[in-house]
């Protein structure tokens, strides 16, 4: 796969994705755990089978020194998708992981002593301002919690719908966090065992499985609550599976895909190509969430994501690296 191909299914992948996604917690709030637990199986069961030669290929890193990033990406990825469990808007959800440049330069401050130019700290500033705007404004419409399948009534929320939307930004603003310290950690291992981004990919996914048991109660619920979905025909197999079955399967092929590209991605194109696709994937599914599934979203969070948006170009100087592309090469004097 060359990087035109890679740009093709980052696309395709992660924006299909985010709507599979979006089709799960809209019929589902709470599956969070048992989505993030298949798209784990899903990873380490690949693998197993074309990383790690079915266990006959020993690690170039150590167990030991995975453990640690496990524990890590583990509670990284567990806190994101049960945020949704908490009231929390898709778009707002969104909006809130694009932050995590704000988590990367704290910690990039307390931990590794950096120092950063006024742009970046205007960037971050910026970036902050825009989820800020984003929560608060989406703090005002959040809808009162009421048990599954319940009819939606247009019901004032509580005190305690507040309480647990707060939570849900909690849980987010904790993930932001987590996922910061685990890139320096990653960072940290590869600068002493050189990169191997597929077999990180394989093992943290691997060894946080049996962390899944805690767990177990929860998505065995959601698993029935999928199960007694209403049927929908599959026209590639000709049968009629649950619907939420089907959203399921869709969202951990999307996932994989989403995640294999983006390491190809890395591998074929510059750091410079990455940023600018990663980014536009945030930004297109975002506004699909909005278009398709009619999420409420006010002039407040349009500034709010734009402010988040272009704060990300600024930290990352993609608009700076961008602008001599445009600009003509100076003719040669004719001596």
């Amino acid at each position: 796969m060359g990087g035109t191909a890679a740009i093709f299914f980052v696309f395709l992948g992660c924006c299909s994705n985010v709507v599979f996604l979006e089709l799960l917690v809209k019929e589902d709030p709470g599956s969070g755990n048992i989505i993030t637990f298949s798209q784990f199986l899903f990873i380490a069961i690949e693998g197993f089978i074309f990383t790690a030669k079915f266990g006959t290929k020993r690690p170039s890193i150590g167990l030991r020194d995975y453990a640690i990033l496990v524990v890590m990406f583990f509670a990284a990825n567990v806190c994101n998708n049960y945020a949704f469990d908490f009231n929390i808007p898709m778009p707002l959800h969104m909006i809130f992981r694009a932050g995590s440049l704000i988590a990367n330069m704290v910690m990039g401050i307390i931990i590794l002593k950096k120092k950063y130019s006024i742009s970046k700290y205007l960037s971050v500033m910026m970036i902050t301002i825009g989820i800020v705007v984003c929560t608060i404004v989406s703090g005002k419409g959040v809808k009162r919690i009421l048990p599954a399948g319940a009819e939606q009534v247009d019901v004032p929320p509580n005190f305690m719908d507040f309480f647990w939307w707060s939570v849900g930004i909690l849980l987010l603003t904790i993930a932001l966090f987590v996922s910061a310290r685990m890139g320096i950690y990653q960072e940290e291992l590869y600068a002493t065992y050189g990169k191997h981004p597929r077999e990180a990919l394989f093992y943290t996914h691997l060894m946080p499985l049996p962390g899944f048991l805690i767990l177990y109660k929860n998505i065995w619920d959601h698993y029935t609550i999928m199960m007694d979905s209403d049927p929908i025909p599959v026209p590639m197999l000709g049968v009629l599976l649950p619907k939420l079955l089907v959203y399921l399967i869709g969202n951990v092929l999307t996932q994989y895909m989403c995640i294999s590209s983006v390491y190809v991605l890395t591998t074929e194109c510059s750091s410079l190509t990455v940023t600018l696709v990663v980014t536009l994937r945030k930004f297109v599914s975002l506004l699909f969430s909005i278009v398709y599934f009619r999420n409420p979203f006010t002039i407040a969070h349009w500034v709010g994501t734009l402010l988040v948006f272009v704060g990300t170009l600024i930290f990352t100087e993609v608009i700076d690296k961008i602008i001599p592309l445009f600009r003509s090469p100076k003719k040669e004097k004719v001596t």
